[in-house]
């Protein structure tokens, strides 16, 4: 059996737009483009990872939503990722690039334009069949 990952993933929203964050060339699935966050520590709650993993990683603060956005499960060549998602809303600091190699300010419409981490791809579909509907409304 596979090693089981629990990793969680902010779509962080700002003026209408998602933060994107392409991974790092040195890690699994490189250059792949996901939502920022990472794995899950023992005895911390999924909301409370989140919000390391943010300071860690691109050195900011966040508001997380309570309930999560998304769950989905994928089966990589290295382990089964049971990725959770959740709404965030930016409340302190700039995004600085210390794991990634870039990041993207994106519309929902636009988020298909980048190549998605294949975990990341039911949370993005989501979002973009969410935000599209909100805008009719």
């Amino acid at each position: 059996m596979k090693k089981e990952i629990n990793v969680v993933g902010a779509i962080i929203i700002k003026d209408e737009k998602i933060l994107c964050a392409q991974r790092g060339n040195t890690k699994a699935l490189a250059s792949l483009w996901e939502f920022p966050g990472g794995k899950i520590e023992e005895g911390e709650t999924p909301r409370e990872a989140l919000e390391r993993e943010l300071v860690e990683e691109l050195r900011i603060e966040v508001a997380v939503a309570k309930t999560y956005f998304e769950q989905t499960s994928y089966e990589y060549n290295f382990g089964q990722v049971n990725l959770t998602t959740f709404l965030c809303t930016l409340t302190n600091g700039t995004p600085q690039l210390t794991e990634h190699t870039a990041i993207q300010w994106l519309k929902p419409s636009e988020l298909t334009s980048l190549e998605w981490a294949p975990a990341d791809i039911p949370a993005v579909e989501k979002l973009m069949k969410q935000m599209s509907q909100d805008v009719k409304r």
